[in-house]
């Protein structure tokens, strides 16, 4: 929303100044003349204002409404300067914000920069120290198998040296043989050097030859034997310890089978004791069969009926049922023997009833014959009175 700015007074505008006229007197019209050369007294003189409009407000005089408005329209003016300083304050500050703004994409821009930058010297980095690792094991590798080249070859040359100085001192031995052998040589003659020297010595050199060639063969036998038998040394804790895991293994599989024995021979005695007490119990029950079994064939033979045929080719079943059919005559020729019983007394207890209700009604009709002649006495001994 945009306000609109008033325009702007300057100090040289006709507008602000005031115009008063210049009345020498405050008089009254309906006066005479004559009193004009009078002393002037008791006149109010009004002033002159001829200082600028700015300076009648500074002065804080009591003026006119016109005075005001041009106090208020200074005012206005002031706060619209005031106003258009703080856009020019406003607008510099975006302008610096905006500036800012720039920088800081600009300088976010560098430093994204900088960092894919620095990710890539890191990166690059990174593989150059993978390379001299690589590169470092290599020559650290290169270097160890060359100290053993090194130490297997100052071993060797200890070896010549020491085998230099056994030949050495061996020659020193064998110097006095030489010698005597070349003097030797010098006393014989000629013709047996020329003719048999050759037959007799080159069967030594050849042989001489051999027995080295053997012994050179029989120093490598024994130092491959060596090396085998180092090689088994380096096994031989390894092979110790995966004897000692499988003796550990073995044992433990000994201990859970002899637990599983253990738990199979509690079984298994657990099971002979069922089965013992099962034997008890089937003799016991074959006991009571038999028991049963004579039972029935007594009772059969007591309980016989001819209507079942002969006792020998019944089977359990039918002695049975036989024997079920007697107990049931039996017992229903008891129950009519009862209720025959039963009935016979009824009837004398019966007789016996008659026959005490028929003595009970005699001795009542004596009594009342005795009741009735004792009243009549006593009513005739009344009368008599």
């Amino acid at each position: 929303m945009t306000t609109s700015s008033l325009p702007v007074l300057e100090s040289s505008d006709p507008r602000l100044k005031l115009t008063v006229e210049n009345r020498i007197r405050n008089i009254f019209v309906t006066q005479s003349q004559d009193t004009s050369k009078r002393k002037e007294e008791n006149v109010n003189h009004i002033p002159v204002v001829t200082e600028t409009p700015s300076r009648v407000l500074e002065a804080g005089v009591n003026t006119l409404q016109k005075t005001l408005v041009l106090k208020k329209q200074a005012e206005l003016d002031e706060v619209d300067q005031q106003l258009t300083l703080k856009r020019r304050e406003f607008k510099n500050c975006v302008e610096t914000l905006a500036r800012r703004r720039s920088e800081l994409e600009i300088r976010q821009h560098q430093t994204e920069e900088r960092a894919i930058k620095f990710e890539k010297f890191v990166a690059e980095n990174e593989a150059k120290r993978h390379r001299a690792l690589t590169t470092y094991e290599a020559a650290r590798e290169l270097n160890i198998s060359k100290q053993r080249g090194i130490e297997d070859l100052t071993e060797q040359l200890k070896q010549l040296r020491a085998r230099h100085e056994v030949l050495k001192e061996r020659m020193a031995k064998y110097k006095i043989y030489e010698d005597y052998l070349m003097k030797t040589l010098d006393y014989l003659p000629n013709i047996y050097l020329d003719n048999g020297s050759e037959s007799l010595v080159m069967p030594i050199i050849r042989r001489h030859e051999t027995l080295s060639i053997t012994h050179r063969e029989l120093l490598q036998r024994l130092g491959r034997l060596e090396e085998e038998v180092e090689q088994g040394q380096r096994h031989l804790p390894i092979m110790k310890q995966d004897h000692s895991i499988k003796k550990l293994m073995a044992n433990k599989e000994l201990s859970e089978l002899q637990s599983e024995l253990e738990t199979l021979k509690e079984k298994n005695k657990k099971a002979e004791v069922n089965l013992l007490m099962e034997q008890g119990l089937c003799r016991e029950k074959v006991k009571e069969v038999g028991c049963l079994l004579m039972a029935i064939n007594n009772l059969a033979e007591q309980c016989y009926l001819a209507a079942y045929g002969p006792l020998e080719n019944m089977n359990m079943l039918t002695m049975m049922d036989m024997v079920k059919e007697y107990i049931l005559d039996k017992a229903d020729t008891e129950r009519r023997v009862r209720r025959l019983m039963e009935s016979g007394s009824a009837m004398t207890s019966k007789t016996a009833l008659t026959e005490k209700r028929e003595k009970g009604s005699m001795k009542s009709i004596g009594s009342k014959t005795q009741i009735k002649s004792s009243s009549k006495v006593s009513r005739k001994s009344e009368t008599m009175s």
